[in-house]
């Protein structure tokens, strides 16, 4: 299912606004991250998107993303010549470099070279604007295809061994281009030459800061329920419960917070999840729903499958809560409100209905049937994990709450591989148990963006005592990101890794081998499944 840009729900600051156009890159989020770490509102849209929706928000500049396809390809995503009238400065980044240069005289073909990975840049005397004072040449290259004949007006700013037009610029009109990435980490002075875009071509104020974010959040879900009931999804993670704390401030008391337990959370999570909620002086609806998504679940195997049954289960047990305080408040339920952040969206489906490509199902994305009745909120839909944990802070959540590790909606659902059961369930439990222990204990849980086990269905010959036994193996996986779009693995100290190990092995006993996944984001997701 794919979904337009609810623009009721979008934060704009017009005048003080950067709009990234979307053509199919899962590095969009970054671009977009990367202006928002500079104080600078970002917005992304997809490349399709009428130009006069965009010139309503007074942007100060226009950024067009990568992409997966070739320009001279049939059916590739193409660009509104409208968007290069707007009189304001604009960038494009490799797919969005060759449209830009397609669209304005130039040519584009498939390069004799393919560059990827890290590559040295030379920059061209002062760089221009976009390079101006750029010290890190070290550039993350990604593309087949290469520009060949210059736009009019416009001349290059660097190269490199082989790629001739690897940055240009037409001065006058404030157009740049990049054939490499600075959104992404490889890229050493990436953020400088965004710092360049936004101050140096586009004049921005740098104002922006999540403060300002959740004063607007504030007047547009007070605009949006116009003084309806809401339920609001409360899994116990930063995400939902600073979204319970939004709304609190938005509407006061005319919302419930309802906690589904699915008998698929880690080891005491319900009950910590309560006595957080209960400190914090919210009442917090629990519905055990243990049995009914284990028998949703039963023998089936498929992770996507999985996650679209998890998503259907919990709309039912929704629709039932609401069905129940409707008749308590003698009133309709008319919203659901709940956490979901860009890159679930991104991994779900083309962010706003753009075209980037689909990675894998999240639970809370995709919409609610039309007969549950029930509209949804979703305050943080268009930014990043690290921009929520600002937000808690500013709400006054403590650390143990902003600064928790995420865990999927799904649960130990999508750790296990092959049907899930009880047994399953409480060995994955507790190898989770002690592996964040651990952590906590050597003072690196906070440290470390996601860490959990996985029990993979791999079966391992082993022994204990003088028995020979054939168990279950765990998969250790850690991770350092603060964006969850790309990520790196972590690197444990090997005397933490061969304690983990050993409880593991000595207090689970079906379990006789652990391992550490040592894979990056990409190639891998930071899930298994």
């Amino acid at each position: 299912m794919q979904r337009r840009t609810d623009m009721k729900q979008i934060q704009v600051f017009k005048g003080n606004t950067i709009v990234v156009l979307d053509f199919g890159s899962q590095l969009s989020k970054l671009i977009a991250n990367m202006i928002r770490k500079s104080k600078v509102y970002s917005l992304i849209m997809p490349y399709d998107t009428d130009p006069s929706t965009i010139a309503a928000l007074k942007p100060s500049g226009l950024i067009l993303s990568g992409g997966p396809d070739s320009v001279y390809e049939r059916n590739a995503p193409s660009l509104n010549p409208a968007y290069l009238e707007m009189g304001i400065p604009v960038l494009g980044i490799c797919y969005g470099m060759h449209l830009m240069a397609q669209q304005l005289g130039g040519k584009v073909l498939r390069g004799k070279k393919k560059e990827y990975g890290r590559r040295e840049l030379v920059v061209k005397e002062s760089g221009g604007i976009l390079l101006n004072g750029v010290e890190e040449k070290t550039v993350w290259m990604n593309h087949g295809d290469s520009i060949t004949v210059l736009p009019s007006g416009f001349g290059v700013t660097a190269s490199t061994k082989d790629c001739s037009v690897a940055a240009m610029e037409d001065p006058e009109k404030l157009f740049f281009t990049l054939q490499f990435h600075p959104e992404v980490e490889h890229t050493l002075d990436g953020s400088r030459i965004f710092r360049n875009f936004l101050f140096d071509a586009c004049h921005v104020s740098g104002d922006w800061e999540m403060k300002s974010f959740l004063k607007s959040s504030i007047r547009v879900i007070r605009k949006q329920t116009n003084g309806a009931r809401v339920i609001v999804a409360a899994s116990g993670g930063v995400d939902s419960f600073t979204s319970v704390l939004l709304i609190k401030k938005a509407i006061g008391d005319r919302f419930d917070a309802v906690f589904v337990d699915t008998g698929l959370l880690r080891k005491n999570e319900c009950e910590e999840v309560a006595e957080a909620f209960s400190r914090a002086g919210i009442d917090l609806t629990v519905v055990n729903a243990h049995e009914r998504f284990l028998k949703s679940l039963k023998g089936v195997r498929d992770p996507e499958r999985k996650r679209i049954i998890i998503g259907h289960q919990f709309i039912k047990e929704f629709g039932q809560v609401a069905k129940k305080l409707e008749k308590k408040y003698g009133e309709k339920i008319k919203f659901l409100t709940q956490g979901t952040l860009y890159p679930d969206v991104i991994e779900s489906i083309s962010a706003h209905g753009g075209p980037t490509a689909k990675i894998k199902s999240h639970h809370n994305v995709g919409g609610l049937p039309a007969k549950m009745g029930l509209k949804l909120i979703e305050p943080f839909r268009e930014i990043f994990k690290d921009e929520v944990r600002v937000l808690a802070k500013i709400l006054g959540l403590p650390k143990e709450i902003y600064g928790r590790q995420p865990s999927p909606g799904p649960g130990e659902a999508i750790r296990i591989k092959g049907p899930v059961t009880k047994r399953k369930v409480r060995i994955l439990q507790e190898a989770d148990f002690i592996l964040l222990e651990e952590l906590h204990r050597a003072g690196l849980y906070y440290n470390i963006g996601q860490a959990f086990a996985v029990l993979s269905g791999d079966r391992s010959t082993g022994q204990q005592g003088e028995s020979r036994i054939y168990g279950n193996v765990i998969h250790i996986r850690c991770v350092d990101t603060t964006v969850y779009m790309t990520a790196d693995w972590t690197r444990l100290p090997h005397e933490l890794l061969d304690r983990i190990s050993q409880r593991i092995t000595g207090e689970i006993p079906q379990v006789n081998r652990v391992t550490y996944d040592i894979t990056s984001k990409p190639p891998a997701t930071i899930e298994w499944e």
